[in-house]
């Protein structure tokens, strides 16, 4: 396939990735092109806003979690048919998964999509030095591509001409220039920028602002022709079709759709706000009818579910709304006790618990959580100890924490996971039902974790 694509990068984390991403993304938008919005890394919170941006699914593409092999299919599948793809990056350009050199990186995912990079640079703090950082990062890696640098937070003309002439010696085009300012920046708390699902309005303005921010300081037209260099990429889109197989057109005697399919409800809304696209589509692939919920909201689960996930995202901001909603976590207690297949992670699993800094919760599970001041962050390497609806004992996956909260006791008698790297621990509950756990994982890289988890809807009466 040949979409003409960008990668955005950094030095550092805190340059502006997202800002001139998203600006990016929704000024090339507006011109009528079809943009394909992608985040390297395992983040949950940008690609949200790139889809406001774009339209479109904003997808992840994270060489640790899923393998080198399918950052490639993986993109294709999200920017087919599109004109133009935009990736943002994570950290700094070179930084990846810790101690394993290049792996999860931005300069991995640009060199396994043969995509040329353009280099955001903080400029509030420099002039001619900058010529000098960007020379490190364009000659550091020669299989990265450098093609160009956006400045930000530039502070006067004067400033701009003393960084363009010093970029100018360096042999780098400047492709925009972009100027303070901070009434365009989305809130931050505890784990990063607050999610679109919970400012939906002002976030609609953020993202319509940070495009004419572009528009102003940014060579659109070079940019896109910088995208246009990108080769095609020689691989075949990954099909969630093609993964699943077993449960298709198979129609349990109870509590299906009409159909005959599986019916299984997601947990989304404010409180929720953390999935990856491929996994609904995963699930219908292997025959499922995908519902979203709120549980904020809806004092019942969806009619006819068999199937219940439950994702990431913040239950400690909602936790006396979710306390509140007291018919809804009698249903979610109930269909567990029933046995129904819960798949629960990191927010679903404070969800599941007993309380959550003192507001009742579901009390799925024998355990309590609350706020704490540490963050726990970072990849995982696990494998399955106990068999669930989602994963067979010795099912190997690789998955990220992030979460700063903790759960007591963090690992039931049957526990989820095994971690073998960085750590060796157990960690989570298998009850039932129930698979409930911190870790964070990309069900494309184990298609056969969603097939299980259909077909244990599929059966469930």
């Amino acid at each position: 396939m040949h979409v003409p694509r960008l990668v955005i990068a950094a030095p550092s984390s805190g340059s502006g990735k997202t800002t001139v991403a998203t600006g990016l993304m929704a000024a090339f938008s507006e011109r009528g092109l079809a943009v394909s919005p992608h985040k390297a890394g395992p983040d949950y919170i940008d690609p949200g806003y790139h889809a406001l941006a774009t339209g479109r699914p904003g997808r992840n593409l994270d060489a640790f979690m899923c393998g080198p092999e399918l950052v490639a299919p993986l993109f294709a599948h999200g920017a087919a048919g599109c004109d133009l793809a935009i990736v943002e990056g994570v950290m700094g350009l070179y930084d990846g998964a810790a101690g394993r050199g290049e792996l999860a990186s931005t300069a991995q995912v640009a060199k396994l999509l043969r995509a040329p990079v353009v280099l955001v640079v903080d400029a509030s703090s420099q002039s001619r030095s900058v010529a000098a950082l960007v020379h490190g990062f364009a000659s550091f890696d020669p299989q990265v591509r450098l093609g160009g640098v956006i400045l930000n937070k530039v502070g006067s003309d004067r400033h701009e001409v003393m960084l363009r002439e010093a970029l100018e010696e360096a042999g780098m085009p400047v492709l925009g220039v972009l100027r303070r300012a901070p009434q365009v920046a989305a809130p931050s708390r505890h784990l990063g920028l607050v999610p679109v699902a919970e400012r939906r309005s002002d976030a609609l303005s953020s993202v319509a602002a940070l495009a004419g921010q572009v528009r102003a300081g940014c060579d659109l037209e070079a940019l896109m022709a910088l995208a246009r260099t990108a080769p095609p990429l020689a691989c075949e889109p990954w099909s969630p079709a093609a993964a699943p197989e077993g449960v298709r057109g198979a129609a349990p005697d109870n509590g299906a759709a009409p159909n005959g399919r599986p019916v299984i409800a997601v947990a989304g809304g404010p409180a929720f706000t953390f999935s990856y696209a491929e996994h609904a589509e995963l699930l219908t692939a292997a025959g499922a009818e995908v519902v979203t919920f709120d549980p904020l909201r809806d004092e019942a689960l969806p009619g006819g579910t068999t199937g219940l996930v439950i994702g990431g995202g913040f239950p400690e901001v909602y936790a006396p709304e979710l306390a509140a909603n007291e018919p809804l976590r009698k249903a979610v207690a109930a269909f567990a006790a029933d046995g129904g297949p819960v798949a629960a992670e990191c927010a679903g699993l404070l969800y599941l618990a007993r309380s959550l800094d003192g507001k009742s919760m579901c009390g799925v599970l024998d355990a309590d959580a609350r706020m704490s001041e540490r963050l726990t962050l970072g990849y995982r390497e696990a494998v399955a100890v106990s068999d669930s609806a989602l994963a067979a004992t010795g099912t190997r996956l690789r998955g990220h924490e992030f979460h700063r909260t903790v759960i007591e006791p963090g690992a039931g008698a049957a526990p989820a996971w095994g971690f073998t790297h960085p750590e060796r621990r157990v960690e989570g509950f298998v009850q039932q039902g129930v698979h409930a756990s911190y870790l964070h994982t990309h069900w494309a890289a184990e298609p056969s974790v969603a097939l299980r988890f259909a077909e244990a809807a599929a059966r469930a009466r």
